[in-house]
């Protein structure tokens, strides 16, 4: 009964994954194949890989949409872990009446949909152009600031917080130091599997976001790689290898960063969770 029940179980949780690899892997056979073999269903590799790639050299600057992506991905994801961090050590460590209604209200925040928030933000980048340049429309900074931290992040380290041993703390500060050297010499070491977990969540949804940069970067020196597959699919007559090459290079960043962090993203989940 134990065998039966067993093979049933891997039976499953194959089907499962060979459901789940298949887009990917359909994606990768596709870049092989001329646009005319994709939209006919084709799933077998091709021989035009080189050539869909050259096209797309040709066509974009996708050297440029991969350094912006790569700036605006990694800037947000070290600002937004530093400062979630701080707030949900904060906000667990120097817990009060106060403090947590403010971190009820920061939860709430969350039931607002980023639809709502796109006009006042663009209008408010829209002003600030005028007075910091650097800051406002078709800037990096004016993707950076909305995104680089949320109140998810924060509620992410506080519930991690909450398995922090105490004893290190009274162990700080009976040894002179400040909250501050604390938190650099003593939490941050400790908490690596939580910033692990924390850095792939931000940057694989840093790298992937397209709405906001969508809205507010308006020039081609500008455009990151999901607003680059975008344009590219918005032609007349889309050359669909040519596209699936450029999801190809475009999804190898954030797999890199899952595959090389995964085993600190389970515990990291698993420490928070607890």
């Amino acid at each position: 009964m134990a065998k039966s029940k067993r093979f049933f179980m891997y039976l499953f949780l194959s089907i499962a994954a060979i459901v789940s690899i298949f887009p990917f892997l359909w994606m990768v056979v596709s870049s092989t194949n001329k646009s005319v073999d994709v939209t006919r269903g084709r799933l077998l590799p091709g021989t035009h890989l080189l050539d869909n790639f050259q096209k797309l050299l040709d066509t974009t600057d996708l050297q440029l949409s991969l350094i912006n992506s790569a700036k605006i991905s990694i800037t947000t994801t070290l600002l937004a872990l530093l400062i979630a961090s701080l707030a949900g050590y904060g906000f667990e460590v120097f817990r009060s009446r106060s403090k947590d209604i403010v971190f009820n209200i920061l939860l709430l925040s969350m039931m607002i949909p980023f639809a709502a928030l796109m006009i006042p933000l663009y209008r408010m980048f829209g002003k600030i152009s005028n007075v910091f340049p650097w800051m406002g429309i078709d800037t990096m900074t004016s993707v950076i600031l909305p995104t680089v931290t949320t109140a998810f992040l924060i509620f992410f380290f506080r519930q991690s917080t909450k398995m922090f041993p105490k004893e290190l703390l009274e162990a700080g500060r009976m040894d002179g130091l400040s909250e501050l050297g604390i938190f650099l010499r003593i939490y941050l070491p400790t908490m690596k599997t939580t910033y692990a977990a924390g850095a792939i969540i931000t940057f694989m949804s840093s790298w992937n976001n397209y709405l906001w940069p969508l809205i507010v970067l308006q020039t081609p020196q500008t455009k990151t790689m999901p607003l680059l597959i975008s344009t590219l699919g918005s032609g007349y007559a889309p050359d669909y290898g040519m596209i699936m090459i450029a999801i190809v290079i475009g999804t190898i960043p954030t797999a890199l960063v899952f595959f090389v962090m995964q085993k600190q993203f389970v515990a990291g989940m698993i420490g928070s969770v607890k």
